[in-house]
Parts: C-alpha cells; sequence; structure tokens
C-alpha cells in the first residue's frame, strides 16, 4: 500500500512540474507588435495553428519532422509591422532574419522533432526552423545561420 501511494504522489508531483513548464515563458516578442513585449509559454505556442515540416538540417543526421508555429502567423497575430527580425538564442546568439523569408517560406517556431518536445540541452524548447529541403535557395548558408536554436527573444524592427 505504502508503494502505491509513493507512486501515486510521484506522479502527482511530476504533472506538477510538467504544468508549470507548460506556464514558464518561453518566447518574448517585443518591437514594432501590438502590445509590446508580448510573452508566450509553451501552452501559448500550442494552442496556435500547428505546421509539421520534413527536412534535414546542417546540424543533425538525416530527415527529421519539426512541429511549431508558422512564424509569419505569430507575426501576424502580434500586428507585426517591421521588416527585420533579430532572434536571441539563450546562449545570447543573434541574427537578423528578414521578414520576407517568411513570408514566402514556410518558417516555423518549432517545439518539437519527431514528435518530441525539443528539450534545452537539444536545440530546444523552441528552434527556427527553415523548410530548407524543399527549396534550393534555402541550401545557401546564409540561411543555415538563420536556424536559431534555443530560441527565446524575437524583436520586431
Amino acid at each position: 500500500m505504502r508503494y502505491a501511494a509513493f507512486i501515486i504522489s510521484t506522479c502527482i508531483a511530476l504533472a506538477g512540474v510538467a504544468l508549470a513548464a507548460e506556464k514558464q515563458v518561453v518566447l518574448k516578442v517585443s518591437g514594432l507588435i501590438e502590445g509590446a513585449p508580448v510573452h508566450f509559454t509553451m501552452a501559448d505556442l500550442r494552442a496556435m495553428p500547428t505546421t509539421t515540416l520534413e527536412t534535414s538540417t546542417v546540424v543533425t543526421d538525416g530527415v527529421h519532422s519539426f512541429t511549431g508555429v508558422l512564424l509569419r502567423d505569430l507575426l501576424a497575430q502580434l500586428g507585426a509591422t517591421g521588416d527585420v527580425i533579430t532572434a536571441t538564442a539563450l546562449n545570447d546568439y543573434v541574427v537578423d532574419i528578414p521578414r520576407a523569408d517568411v513570408e514566402q517560406y514556410d518558417v516555423i517556431v518549432g517545439y518539437s522533432m519527431n514528435g518530441a518536445e525539443l528539450d534545452r540541452a537539444d536545440k530546444g524548447p523552441l528552434w527556427i526552423v527553415y523548410p530548407r529541403d524543399g527549396h534550393e535557395a534555402l541550401q545557401d548558408i546564409r540561411y543555415d545561420y538563420r536556424w536559431v536554436w534555443q530560441l527565446s527573444e524575437l524583436e520586431i524592427r
């Protein structure tokens, strides 16, 4: 009986940790948007329409399935008016992404790869993913620099 109570209390504790993680801010968006800054939790992002794309990357082997939110939809929801998106990662990597990229290609803010949540220890919790295999132009190294893993902030300018 004690063992069952231990298992139940452990499950409840783990569920509480998972719920707390869902409510943690994972993405801050600032700049030329309505109501800036806006903070998103994983629950907020998962509540938006999702897109799944299959593509290879320059930092992993093979083709992977990525699921997330179209970056252009996120910008539209926020009433973004700028032409440049400055993406910042948890490790302070910063790169500018032309707004034209997200209008021309199905660039996503990915939160899962191959059905598994992206982990902070391995490119997560958010990763900007381009559909590189679907467009020859995206094979250029300039686009590879725009694949921001451990994405934490977007500033619209």
